[in-house]
């Protein structure tokens, strides 16, 4: 029996499409170890969102052949579409799969194997499956287990087609690709009956799901459709959304969004600057009164919601000032939890060649202005939370300040840890109802089962 290792790097899709392939390597009886153990394969799912991404998939791929010298080590993913000709001449890297190739992995390796076992390979002929992402049919998959015992992920959509001038995802994701409505509900019939109470919707593009369909191409009544549907699903407590562009919030859309009595009211509106000069020039298509209305929209039908964005700093071109009515914005707006990154040049996009780009010192000190903001804002959050009750499904038993507590989070995401004492493990998987007392630490409410 061969062994095989998995290291995963960036976004949920990514996390979904890596639960796919292990599935798929336990049902052909491979033997899964950790990453840190010898391993025959080592597959190495990358990212390429930032340049750290593509640092880290590299320190990834040459870690996995320190490992096992001797070992099949496999680079799938965004790094390598995105830079094909440098992970080819990589002598750690032995195959290369694509991002429209991950459900054919298998057969690959096992394509590869039989050729180096017949031929004698040298790992310098290893061959390429990089193909184009574009113009090319949602790759399907089924995923009916996860590795978090209450919460699983189901993928909806892939691809993009906004462009902004900052992003490689597009060209390494490809075009929009909807999955098949029928699909999605099948996969998540199956996460129900093995027990899973919260899917998490995931996609690339989530907004855009349904626009390439042939019927009816509004990823609003797409979207709606679908929750509808979900909602009806047996055993299935909480649907939470990924992300949302705001400019599909419409007031219609959002008051249906209201009427799914299992949909979290947690939302993740991409944000990237609070400044509207800085949103032209990442050809974002809303302006920051627009995103503000959106935002209040969800509070009006969603009230105490959580709402959480991403801030990219260093924008080329970002002046003191338009940082500064970023900041502001923010402010104003008071968002749950804030994703803050330093900009990263991309080659290949238009922000590459863009004047003005700031030193790292300059996006350093931006950074920890926002990380500081971030961290006040997201405990008053919290703590407005204290002195209520709601509900949690309980996840796992984690240790807090040399305590163990058994934890698990609001339908806002908001964590919450219960005295172990006062549950076992069988209340793990299932929804209790709580009363937040208080917190117990800046990221973390402390309460007691009701």
């Amino acid at each position: 029996m061969r062994t095989i290792a998995f290291h995963n790097l960036g976004c949920k899709v990514n996390s979904y499409e890596l639960d796919f392939m292990t599935q798929k390597c336990v049902e052909l009886g491979y033997e899964i170890v950790e990453f840190e153990q010898k391993a025959d394969i080592y597959i190495v799912n990358t990212c390429s969102v930032t340049n750290i991404a593509d640092r880290k998939s590299r320190q990834m791929l040459h870690k996995a052949k320190k490992n096992n010298p001797d070992s099949i080590v496999v680079a799938v993913g965004c790094f390598v579409q995105a830079n094909p000709e440098e992970v080819m001449k990589d002598e750690a890297i032995d195959i290369i799969v694509g991002n429209n190739k991950k459900k054919e992995i298998f057969e690959i390796i096992e394509e590869y194997l039989t050729k180096k076992e017949a031929e004698s390979l040298d790992k310098d002929l290893s061959g390429s499956t990089i193909t184009d992402v574009h113009n090319c049919e949602y790759e399907e998959m089924k995923v009916v287990s996860s590795f978090e015992r209450s919460r699983a992920y189901v993928k909806i959509q892939d691809g993009c087609d906004r462009y902004c001038t900052y992003c490689i995802i597009p060209y390494v994701r490809g075009n929009i690709r909807s999955r098949k409505t029928e699909d999605v509900l099948a996969e998540i019939r199956e996460i129900a009956i093995k027990g899973y109470k919260e899917i998490v919707i995931t996609g690339i593009h989530i907004s855009s799901y349904g626009k390439d369909f042939e019927n009816e191409n509004d990823p609003r009544v797409n979207l709606i459709k679908l929750l509808r549907d979900i909602n009806e699903i047996e055993g299935i407590e909480r649907i939470r959304i990924g992300s949302f562009e705001p400019m599909i919030l419409s007031e219609d859309f959002v008051k249906d969004l209201s009427l799914i009595n299992k949909l979290c009211p947690h939302f993740h509106i991409s944000l990237q600057s609070g400044c509207d000069s800085v949103l032209k020039r990442m050809n974002r298509h809303y302006n920051a009164n627009q995103y503000y209305e959106k935002v209040e929209l969800l509070r009006k039908y969603f009230p105490g919601c959580a709402i959480t964005t991403d801030v990219i700093v260093g924008f080329p071109g970002e002046t003191e000032e338009e940082f500064e009515v970023t900041k502001d914005f923010l402010k104003k707006v008071k968002f749950f939890e804030t994703h803050i990154f330093p900009y990263s040049r991309r080659k290949g996009t238009i922000a590459d060649k863009m004047p003005g780009q700031l030193t790292a010192e300059e996006k350093k000190v931006r950074v920890k202005e926002l990380l500081a903001l971030d961290e006040k804002e997201s405990f008053e959050f919290r703590k407005s939370k204290c002195n209520s009750e709601n509900n949690i499904i309980v996840e796992e038993i984690k240790t807090i300040q040399n305590k163990e507590y058994y934890v698990g989070h609001t339908p806002e995401y908001v964590m919450v840890a219960i005295d172990k004492d006062n549950l076992n493990d069988d209340y793990i998987g299932k929804e209790i109802k709580v009363f937040l007392k208080c917190t117990l630490n800046e990221e973390i409410l402390l309460g007691e089962l009701i």
